[in-house]
């Protein structure tokens, strides 16, 4: 039975994630929402109805005491050195899309900053007991960290988002050293331009084909690909 552990799952990719995995009745699905109101949770609510392995949790990324909670609860769930076969940093923000280079502000750098960066990382420290030979941590990252992509570009937006994206890929590489000893397996992945409120206006990916081709390509990982960039698709992704 695969556990899973999923951050912002309470809609789009995260979601979707959910509802793809929970129609294998084996999978352990340990979900995080920010908020646990109602209306919030309601559609987690709505396959953990039909799926009993689905377990919902708060944990707000933005807070180093909701992830101490969360992992709190987790060892609760799991034992304290449950194996977490896959934890997938899905949450994340882009809250300051219109700033670019010349605009950019300090509040939203590093608020951008403390979710997409701090928050995958405080994460993968509080459940590192969990994470043992063969786990794999997945961090959702986007096209826009890409260094290579952003130069193509004849305009720019989102300059603290992607900022931000670029320092999560960074961070990646460094788990992925920090937890080799462990034979843990740490990889970045573009889910694409998917149709989703983050997505906005122009995407033109599906959100089910981003995740089926996500989920495919982490069940196929090795050791030898702890450190890398990927696409849904499986292929890899210039830095």
């Amino acid at each position: 039975m695969p556990t899973y552990v999923i951050t912002g799952a309470n809609r789009g990719l995260g979601l979707e994630f959910v509802a793809q995995l929970s129609q294998e009745a084996s999978n352990k699905i340990i979900v995080a929402s920010r908020s646990p109101s109602p209306e919030k949770v309601k559609d987690l609510e709505s396959l953990k109805s039909k799926n009993k392995n689905i377990y919902i949790l708060e944990c707000d990324t933005s807070s180093l005491k909701s992830i101490a909670s969360f992992a709190s609860e987790v060892a609760s769930l799991l034992g304290p050195q449950g194996k977490i076969d896959y934890l997938l940093n899905n949450a994340g923000i882009n809250s300051v899309p219109d700033q670019r280079s010349l605009s950019l502000t300090s509040e939203g750098l590093q608020e951008q900053i403390t979710v997409n960066v701090l928050g995958p990382a405080k994460t993968v420290e509080a459940l590192q007991a969990h994470l043992h030979e063969g786990s794999v941590v997945m961090n959702m990252t986007s096209g826009l960290g890409s260094l290579t992509y952003s130069k193509s570009k004849s305009a720019n937006s989102a300059t603290a988002y992607s900022i931000s994206k670029a320092s999560l890929n960074m961070l990646t590489v460094h788990q992925s050293i920090d937890l080799k000893h462990k034979g843990v397996i740490v990889i970045c992945m573009d889910p694409g331009w998917v149709k989703t409120d983050m997505g906005g206006k122009g995407a033109v990916l599906e959100k089910e084909e981003s995740i089926e081709g996500m989920l495919r390509c982490l069940s196929g990982l090795t050791i030898a690909d702890s450190g890398k960039f990927f696409v849904y698709d499986g292929h890899e992704k210039a830095w």
